[in-house]
């Protein structure tokens, strides 16, 4: 009897335990859009958007008003988000640079930890330029060499119709790509629980990148607008219908609870009409808010409550450090220096204070510094030519204050110069184990100059998004 009675106990202790407790780790999927503005969402009062599926994510989760990307263009971003770490250290300067092997991506982290994980959607992280074509089973940089069990995956963006390339197989799919990235994930997402295995699935949209195709009935509800904006608008109204799409798929399976789905953009918005930045300054490919700000929500029913918003500055390069503590992992799963910094605790909490580590950004010899209400600009960082702006005051970035805050201005271009030298020190190779870069030129190349991809020429001739780039071919 006393044996029952202490089972009794034990069971009720179980019972009387938090969900979060009886939990051991959570599933996480990472969403990232392709080019979109930091403006252009329903909850932020876009003039013409619809996004009912994002506004109720944000409702139902974490909204960040100041997220960040890595840089103000894909793939350095794609690397920030992969390893916590400023673009440049990574190898990844430019969109469309590949990411060095001899990084510690947070997949392999995760895939070591026990967790199966998958990439479905835009890679742009091996070093092939163009539009995005299927990933080839031996390319050395594909999804798989950097800790992804099961792969979907393009080189870079992809639209109606796509081929694909499933680990290393050629596929051609009908419909929308962000729809079917998330159908496809979804059935990886089914198998991982019939195990009841956790999971790491990062699914990285091609919308609303160009080319811009988008169905007519997508399309419909901008009619007033020049057709290029028509099928901008009409990519991210399919994009967030598959956002609903996976929020739906993830309460069938009875596994919304403790999933974490993080959803982002990859850099700022394009020049379109309305426009896509919310009255921020700059677009993709500058360093100014609208081409580096971008929306965020982050929902994990079993933690956050409803409808949590923060103004305190967060980035992709805090994805890495959060996800390693809520899982468990490891201080030697993230390679050092990393320069973001973990959001575990204010997430589970719900609150946002001042935060304690700037946000560092360097581009094409221009960069940024973010630290709270201030914003250092480096104009051109081998020169060290800077303007200094108060977010606070002023979101638009209309007034450089640098003349009148001398002591903000040299504390933040002091931090600036010595988190540059760092990263210099990394692109020498210094933070690998070896000591020197195994890899010292990450392939940038277009496919069509890899042969591998010849024998498709003839067929991709006839794919509007293959046209243009295969004329002289």
């Amino acid at each position: 009897m006393a044996r029952v009675a202490s089972l009794f106990l034990f069971i009720f202790s179980l019972i009387a335990l938090p969900y979060t407790q009886l939990v051991a780790r959570p599933n996480i999927v990472l969403v990232m859009a392709d080019d979109q503005g930091w403006g252009q969402t329903g909850y932020y009062g876009h003039a013409v958007l619809k996004t009912p599926h994002l506004d109720a994510m944000a409702a139902n989760g974490l909204r960040f008003d100041r997220f960040y990307a890595g840089a103000p263009v894909c793939s350095p971003t794609r690397a920030s988000v992969l390893t916590g770490r400023a673009n440049d250290r990574t190898g990844v300067y430019q969109h469309g640079n590949a990411l060095r092997l001899q990084e510690r991506p947070l997949p392999r982290a995760l895939q070591e930890a026990g967790y199966a994980t998958g990439h479905f959607g835009k890679w742009h992280l091996n070093g092939v330029r163009g539009p995005g074509v299927p990933i080839l089973g031996e390319d050395p940089y594909h999804p798989g060499r950097y800790g992804y069990d099961y792969w979907l995956s393009t080189t870079n963006f992809f639209d109606i119709d796509p081929v694909m390339s499933r680990n290393g197989a050629f596929e051609e799919f009908k419909g929308d790509s962000s729809e079917i990235a998330v159908e496809e994930a979804l059935k990886f997402m089914e198998r991982q629980a019939t195990y009841e295995r956790p999971f790491f699935t990062t699914i990285w949209y091609g919308s609303p990148h160009s080319p811009m195709r988008a169905s007519e009935s997508d399309r419909a509800p901008f009619g007033d607008l020049k057709e290029s904006d028509q099928n901008h608008y009409g990519e991210l109204v399919a994009m967030d219908r598959s956002i609903g799409r996976l929020r739906e798929g993830l309460r069938s399976l009875g596994i919304e609870e403790n999933t974490i789905v993080w959803f982002c953009s990859d850099n700022g918005g394009l020049k379109v009409e309305p426009s896509s930045v919310g009255g921020l300054r700059g677009l993709k490919g500058t360093v100014y808010e609208g081409g580096l700000r971008v929306p965020a929500v982050l929902e994990w029913p079993a933690v956050i409550k409803r409808g949590v918003r923060t103004e305190s500055p967060a980035s992709v390069l805090d994805m890495f450090p959060t996800i390693m503590e809520i899982a468990g992992l490891p201080e030697s799963a993230i390679l050092k220096p990393n320069d973001g910094v973990s959001l575990s605790q204010s997430i589970k909490t719900g609150r946002f204070g001042v935060r304690e580590k700037p946000i560092p950004f360097r581009f094409q010899n221009k960069g940024a510094l973010l630290d709270n209400r201030y914003k250092l600009v480096a104009l051109n960082v081998a020169e060290k030519e800077y303007a200094l702006y108060d977010l606070e005051s002023d979101p638009s970035e209309s007034i450089d204050v640098i003349d009148k805050l001398p002591q903000v201005a040299m504390r933040m271009q002091r931090y600036f110069e010595n988190w540059n030298a760092t990263v210099e020190l990394s692109d020498q190779g210094a933070d690998y184990r070896e000591g020197v870069l195994t890899d010292p030129n990450p392939r940038r190349v277009f496919w069509t100059e890899i042969p591998d991809y010849k024998p498709y020429f003839k067929d991709w001739k006839k794919r509007p998004e293959y046209e243009g780039r295969l004329k002289s071919h």
